[in-house]
Parts: structure tokens; C-alpha cells; sequence
């Protein structure tokens, strides 16, 4: 087969609201996510300087705020943001519910 199709639904969370699809799609090089967060959420503020993993964050739906190096960056349905491996960030939802897709490879 040349290809794996996954419902991210389907697959267990690793916590509430993140799917990891990378082995379920049996992906080599890039990781996938889906993040659903609720009204309030906050994430944990996080780098990947050590495993060298750019990310792309994705807004599917809602209104959220990602704070890259302490700078917040407000992002709306249909933005997409580049964060390089060495930068802090973090995601927080604000009043209203919201959905990422994140995506990151080395």
C-alpha cells in the first residue's frame, strides 16, 4: 500500500485533546498532531532545541494565543505559524474552544 489514512478520533489521546498520528500513519519524518483545547487550556511551554524539530502550527477552528520566545502571537481560524527548534512556546485558548493541527519535522 502507498498510503495510511487515519480518523486522529480514532486513536488514543496522549492526554486531553492530543492526538499523535505519527505512528498510526506510520510516518518516518514528519510528526502530526491534533490538539483540541477547551476554553481556558493552557500548554506547557516547551522547546525542541534538543531534537532539532521545526514546527508549524495550524488553527483549524476557534481563536488562540501561542507565545514564542515571550512574545504572544494571536492567531485566528485558517493562521499558520513557523516556530524553529530552539524557540519557546506555548499555546493558550482563550474564550473559546479551538483546534490545531501541529506539524514538525527535524
Amino acid at each position: 500500500m502507498t498510503h495510511t489514512k487515519v480518523t486522529y478520533d480514532d486513536v488514543e489521546p496522549v492526554s486531553d485533546g492530543l492526538y499523535f498520528l505519527r505512528d498510526p500513519l506510520d510516518a518516518e519524518n514528519l510528526g502530526v498532531s491534533v490538539l483540541e483545547c477547551e476554553p481556558g487550556y493552557t500548554g506547557l511551554e516547551h522547546d525542541h532545541a534538543e531534537d532539532g524539530q521545526e514546527e508549524v502550527y495550524v488553527l483549524v477552528e476557534g481563536e488562540a494565543t501561542v507565545t514564542v520566545d515571550g512574545e504572544d502571537v494571536e492567531m485566528a481560524a485558517g493562521d499558520a505559524l513557523r516556530i524553529p527548534p530552539e524557540a519557546t512556546r506555548k499555546i493558550t485558548s482563550v474564550d473559546a474552544e479551538s483546534q490545531f493541527v501541529l506539524t514538525g519535522a527535524p
